[in-house]
């Protein structure tokens, strides 16, 4: 079998000096029906090696519920990778950040007050509990083994929230226990502060940077004398916000960066090659003071798009590799255009209005609390005597509609900081809360979502709520709508394929809400931008008759579901 290790100054495979050319590939992102042609891809750029995180969520979304097939079929993933000759790197994480929702780890491990990322006791039996599952996974598939996996990650750029060495200590025994026999690496920004808490004398240090690549690979070296150098991650692109604009980076500068680093003798993991898409409800959020939830297209700006076609960085990329390594001479075909097409929809009625599923209690119940995955819960109140005036509400995570006996009067937004509004006298307030999307990084990791802390009506503590949960997937495949409901409105339409197609479904003309193709969760949309299009998966539509549903919590300016014949990811700044 093959041996890969680490040498004095490079990577050895078989004994001899060997580059790792990788880029990443979120399995989890893509549609499992088109992991096959995305790796393929990554090969003709002249890439040997495809890294991808572990998303533990997905995985575990509750506890003990471990899934491991058909989108989190990881072992799959990495055949593949194997089947088009290619190597693996695996990031295991616990946590990975990646922008996606709570870093990757499931909300069951951060709701109970536990410190995370630490050598806390009960968080270590639950992450080495974890850990084990995947590496029954993935030690099968290392290289000495005839797999493609050739380094695997310990933890992910620790280095920027914490120094606990038991902690990591802990990490690599689990790993080693489980039978991982290749390299351990970790990685972190190139500070001598990261560099020096986010790792191990016995772990092989790594990068992250796009640019600058000299100078970082020199910090990188002083922390790390001997073994080969390693950016891995370099960052191509960057990702994007809601209310935001859409991110690029300029393709020769990027070019460049990735000819410097590779100029060095370095190995590299291009971060990302594929970005994919948050499907569902799965986007993250980062809050450095102040709260921005990430979108739906995780394009990324990569060499290939969200769709999965090759961008001029792709080509940029591959000119730059070929001066340093075989490229095939193969490029990938040209992607068709898209059908462009519209259809009308038909209002099915309202669907947020469910009966309260739940007793009353003192305070309105956060969603944690509830064991809800989903992104809404309705909370409701008898206003006392009827009155109205100020409402004030401590916290409001993530976005609030409040309405009074079905009226709506306003929202409360915490990218805002909004805390008061004014509502009139009526019998029952309402509140629709959304979470947007958990952070992903840094210390609010597992915060609680929902209405937190006190709420008061002019000034007197609000009691007595009722805390029903609502689950956007579940409702949309039930088609339970209320006919003659006042609240938000779901929307319904169909159209004919003559084959399955990538399609981009424009929502220019929406507000904010869920879109749904043959019951497949495309994810989130808004107006408040800056991506215009929703990406449809070839392998989610049938040649015949298709179906979307649009699960709207505001306004329709058009009830009319168009598609478009590329992707529009909005504004980007000069």
């Amino acid at each position: 079998m093959t041996s890969f290790s680490i040498g004095d100054t490079e990577f050895l495979r078989d004994g001899r000096p060997h580059r790792v050319l990788a880029g990443a590939i979120h399995y989890f992102r893509v549609h499992p029906d088109q992991w096959q042609d995305r790796i393929r891809k990554a090969r003709l750029m002249g890439l040997n090696t495809i890294e991808t995180y572990v998303a533990w969520n997905a995985h575990e979304p509750r506890r003990g519920e471990w899934d491991a097939t058909g989108w989190n079929d990881l072992g799959r993933f990495l055949d593949l990778v194997a089947a088009e000759g290619m190597d693996a790197i695996v990031r295991p994480g616990p946590y990975i950040c990646a922008e996606w929702h709570n870093g990757g780890l499931p909300v069951w491990l951060t709701g109970d007050g536990r410190e995370l990322r630490s050598s806390d006791p009960s968080y270590l039996v639950d992450v080495s509990a974890y850990l084990r599952r995947v590496y029954e996974i993935v030690a099968p598939r290392q290289i000495d083994r005839g797999g493609p996996v050739v380094l695997v990650q310990i933890e992910n750029e620790y280095g920027a929230y914490g120094s606990d060495k038991d902690y990591l200590r802990t990490l690599v025994a689990v790993t080693r226990d489980a039978g991982i026999t290749v390299p351990l690496t970790t990685v972190d920004q190139p500070t001598d502060q990261m560099l020096a808490d986010g790792s191990l004398p016995e772990l092989h240090k790594t990068g992250s940077f796009g640019s600058r690549s000299t100078e970082r690979l020199a910090t990188l070296r002083r922390h790390q004398p001997t073994g080969p150098l390693m950016c891995s991650e370099f960052w191509d692109g960057w990702f994007d916000w809601w209310g935001g604009v859409h991110h690029t980076t300029d393709t020769a500068a990027a070019a460049s960066d990735l000819d410097d680093l590779l100029a060095t003798g370095a190995s590299v993991s291009i971060y990302m090659f594929h970005g994919g898409t948050n499907f569902g409800l799965t986007n993250g959020a980062n809050d450095k003071g102040r709260y921005l939830p990430l979108v739906t297209s995780y394009d990324y700006d990569a060499p290939l798009d969200e769709a999965g076609n090759p961008t001029a960085k792709f080509f940029a990329f591959r000119d730059v590799i070929a001066k340093y390594a075989a490229v095939p001479e193969e490029l990938p075909a040209a992607a068709p255009e898209a059908p462009a097409f519209s259809v009308p929809l038909i209002r099915a009625g309202a669907w947020t209005d469910a009966a309260a599923s739940a007793a009353r209690t003192e305070h309105p119940l956060s969603f944690d609390a509830l064991g809800h995955l989903s992104a809404l819960v309705r909370f409701d109140v008898v206003l006392p005597d009827g009155r109205g005036g100020q409402l004030v509400v401590d916290d409001v995570r993530d976005l609030a509609w409040v309405s009074v006996d079905g009226v709506p009067i306003g929202t409360l937004a915490r990218t805002r900081h909004d805390r008061a509004i004014t509502i009139p006298a009526g019998a029952t307030l309402s509140i629709l809360v959304e979470d947007q999307g958990r952070v992903n990084y840094d210390h609010r990791l597992g915060e609680e979502k929902g209405l937190i802390g006190a709420i008061t009506l002019n000034g007197e503590p609000l009691t007595g709520w009722t805390s029903t949960p609502l689950d956007v997937a579940a409702i949309a495949a039930s088609d339970s709508f209320t006919a003659t409901g006042t609240g938000p409105s779901a929307w319904t339409g169909t159209f004919d394929l003559d084959a399955p197609a990538d399609l981009f479904l424009d929502t220019a003309e929406w507000s904010k809400g869920y879109a749904f193709v043959n019951g497949f969760f495309l994810g989130r949309y808004w107006r408040n931008g800056p991506t215009r299009t929703m990406y449809v998966p070839a392998p989610a539509t049938v040649a015949g008759e298709n179906r979307i549903v649009v699960l709207e919590l505001e306004q329709l300016l058009s009830p009319t579901a168009a598609f478009l014949p590329a992707l529009s990811l909005g504004v980007t700044e000069e």
